[in-house]
């Protein structure tokens, strides 16, 4: 039965998260965004010895590994708040689960032994090269960087954009067809951990998003050889891998998107109950309030079908139609709610007096990144066909 209730041990800590993001990251929010890129690391870092000394540091990674080891579905509700921020993900330590979860799970004795601590400590920042600039990377099994295993190294040879961080990134866990060109799609890939500082590992360019320089790196693997004990799992298993990453990660993405969306409405009720229009407040506007109405539906709608989703993630079911559901539904609400909420603050909501402007930067990228929205409603709606032609259906009561 689906739980939308938030556990009674779990409001407290929900509670000082929120705290500590209005409290410490708000006020630096504009600042570190226009600092050098080394002023806004030592701010950054400030701000994440500031969340280890109230506990609230790497809340979602196991316990096991260095982290506060809350339970998936007690981080899925703690997440939600965190997304009000985008950089609350770095400054409480979230950032690094997926590829900490990743490295443990798949990675040799040698690089849990080398990375995961300093990783999990926030000591060191991962990236993850599996973006390319001439193929589609909606479809990965175009991708072309390949690495030929040569005695004990492999060398990997192609080019990678979207690499986010890797500057600043200690290594790139790259993802590169390894097997031969008969070989079925899906099983012709492989992950490879490739640190940033290897020969042949260069960095291009930082990739300007919407006018902004913000780590989005194109990098050229130019001959790279590591040693083959690099290799993340079994070859031939990258798709595996990915969607082990992917999954979870898609839920933490749309609980944040819902953070993001709840600063919205806030900042959208407000403005419509202070601003004063042809003689009354905003507020009072009937097409102003169904702005509001609409936005109220659609984050509660979504909200809705992410905690469905990550419920059935909880019990061990993966979750394919449901994640393709708040993927696509969840990006178009983010972007509805910030774009009304712009629209009620005229000309200030596009400025750099509200964060609004920079969220609806970010929030185009939702429709993109993690599977196009044209991808997933293709699979999505596939998976729910196929039921049918099988002879079963898909029953929203039962599901």
């Amino acid at each position: 039965m689906l739980n939308l209730s938030i556990p009674d041990h779990v409001i407290p800590l929900r509670a000082k998260v929120l705290d500590f993001i209005e409290r410490e990251i708000y006020p630096l929010e504009s600042t570190l965004y226009q600092e050098t890129p080394e002023s806004r690391r030592g701010l950054m870092r400030g701000l994440m010895q500031k969340a280890k000394d109230e506990h609230l540091w790497a809340l979602g990674h196991p316990e096991e590994i260095g982290g506060g080891g809350l339970p998936f579905m007690d981080y899925v509700f703690v997440n939600e708040v965190v997304g009000r921020s985008s950089l609350a993900t770095v400054a409480l330590g979230t950032h690094s689960l997926q590829d900490s979860i990743m490295l443990n799970r798949y990675a040799s004795p040698e690089w849990r032994e080398k990375y995961l601590d300093p990783l999990v400590g926030g000591e060191i920042f991962p990236s993850f090269g599996m973006t390319e600039p001439d193929v589609a990377s909606s479809d990965p099994t175009q991708l072309q960087t390949r690495a030929e295993l040569e005695g004990d190294e492999w060398v990997i040879n192609g080019r990678k954009w979207f690499t986010s961080g890797a500057a600043t990134a200690a290594y790139t866990t790259a993802m590169v067809r390894t097997e031969p060109d008969d070989t079925p799609p899906h099983a012709s890939f492989s992950m490879i951990i490739v640190p940033t500082d290897t020969d042949g590992y260069n960095i291009v360019r930082d990739v300007a998003v919407m006018g902004e320089f913000d780590g989005h790196y194109e990098v050229v693997y130019d001959d790279v050889r590591v040693p083959k004990e690099n290799l993340l799992g079994t070859r031939g298993h990258g798709f595996k891998i990915a969607q082990d990453r992917l999954g979870p990660g898609r839920i933490f993405h749309c609980m944040r998107w819902l953070g993001q969306a709840q600063r919205a409405f806030d900042l959208m009720c407000n403005r419509a109950n202070e601003r004063v229009a042809f003689g009354k407040p905003l507020a009072e506007h009937q097409q102003i309030q169904k702005f509001i109405f609409d936005t109220a539906c659609e984050i509660q709608a979504s909200r809705l079908l992410t905690l469905h989703a990550a419920q059935k993630i909880d019990q061990g079911d993966e979750a394919r139609i449901e994640i393709g559901l708040i993927k696509v539904y969840g990006a178009s609400m983010l972007h509805n709610a910030i774009d009304r909420a712009i629209q009620v603050h005229g000309a200030k909501g596009v400025t750099e007096d509200t964060p609004l402007e920079r969220m609806y930067r970010q929030a185009r990228f939702a429709r993109i990144y993690d599977g196009a929205d044209e991808v997933h409603v293709q699979t999505t709606a596939r998976r729910l066909l196929r039921s049918y032609s099988e002879g079963g259906n898909y029953d929203f009561g039962t599901r």
